[in-house]
């Protein structure tokens, strides 16, 4: 999209009172914010969410200067500006009901991430900053991106294990994406932006203040297939995202901890009201496999044949998972070996082996290779 493009799009975001929702509705309704603008004034008002106001406004807005200062800002950050409709916005996203509109990035977005939230308390112990690593170091092994908000404590327990176990992570700030917050973890942003994306809904220049973070934890829990609490008072703003979590259909994941620790009040009441108790990487796979969209054991189809595993026990595997089982058979193999040769996308490939391992069938290996499991 070129700049003349996304002019309209940001233009149409800063007037006042339009909201993601409202600005959602009026491209679907007019086809591009270009013909918003165009739209009479009439037909703007009949819009849902749009007051006399707002339709005036919109026909009034004239502050194209701060529109160019945006992309020159962008382009002398390298930063990229992503539309909704645009090929790179993440799918899953668009699910959520205020979905932003645009997406600030520095770095990359795959739309190979399989995308898992972990999130928790900014004061942190030592037990919640060490199993969050080794959750996030060991779900990155298996093909997992981590996000987070790349807040003190938890969240930047779970980048930092993400970049350990050389995997992707998304940090989702509640600022704007030239404003680094906390201060002390300015490496670690660009560590992140390295090692997958930084993003932000939020325009250049925009302030960390408290009511940007409940906005900030709706994307984070939207981009993800589900979201883990590793640590949480009884008041703690994860326990926001585990709540929108909840009414965006996601999956919610509670680790336990010390009965006697402040910390974990708030992780114990989510486990209380159902969310899952995990205690390694497969509780939390096992759970968003079936999201992947591909058969798992106990689905059967017609090309499903049983296959007797390394314990006599018959299981049912379906053609894709047979015809990647055949290519590992009892010698390692790389991951990038199995994509060639099957001609599968890598997304496609790491779920499969990840229906695979959780199964039994094979087991992973340094270096992302992968055997049979004897």
């Amino acid at each position: 999209m070129t700049h003349n493009d996304i002019k309209y799009w940001l233009a149409l975001k800063f007037v006042e009172k339009v909201g993601n929702v409202g600005f959602n509705n009026l491209v679907e309704a007019f086809g591009s914010p270009r013909a918003v603008f165009d739209a009479p004034t009439s037909s703007l008002q009949k819009m849902h969410r749009i007051t006399q106001k707002t339709a005036q406004d919109i026909k009034n807005f004239d502050d194209w200067a701060r529109v160019e200062k945006e992309l020159e800002l962008a382009d002398k950050s390298k930063v990229s500006i992503i539309t909704s409709d645009s090929p790179l916005y993440p799918r899953l996203l668009l699910n959520i009901y205020d979905f932003p509109p645009i997406l600030y990035v520095r770095g990359t977005l795959s739309d190979q991430d399989i995308n898992v939230a972990v999130v928790g308390s900014r004061m942190a112990s030592t037990y919640g900053r060490f199993t969050t690593e080794r959750l996030c170091r060991e779900l990155v092994m298996k093909g997992i991106t981590i996000v987070s908000g790349m807040a003190r404590g938890i969240d930047s327990a779970a980048h930092a294990g993400a970049i350990a176990g050389k995997g992707r992570t998304i940090a989702v700030l509640g600022c704007g994406i030239d404003v680094v917050y906390p201060p002390e973890n300015r490496k670690l942003f660009e560590k992140i932006a390295e090692n997958g994306a930084v993003i932000t809904e939020f325009p250049f220049s925009t302030q960390p203040v408290a009511s940007n973070f409940p906005a900030r934890n709706r994307i984070i829990s939207g981009l993800s297939l589900g979201v883990v609490v590793v640590e949480a008072n009884e008041k703690s703003g994860s326990l926001i995202t585990a709540r929108v979590a909840l009414e965006q259909g996601r999956e919610v994941f509670a680790v336990p901890g010390n009965i006697d620790s402040p910390g974990t009040k708030g992780t114990h009441r989510l486990i209380r009201e159902g969310a899952k108790l995990i205690e390694n990487t497969y509780d939390i796979l096992e759970e968003i496999l079936p999201q992947l969209n591909l058969n798992n054991t106990t689905a059967k189809s017609p090309d499903e044949k049983p296959v007797q595993d390394h314990s006599g026990k018959s299981e049912v595997l379906n053609a894709d998972e047979r015809a990647i089982l055949k290519l590992i058979g009892k010698k390692s193999v790389h991951i990038d070996s199995l994509a060639t040769d099957s001609g599968y996308q890598m997304h496609d490939i790491l779920s499969i082996l990840m229906s695979l391992e959780l199964g039994g069938y094979v087991e992973q290996l340094p270096g992302k290779k992968f055997v049979i499991k004897e």
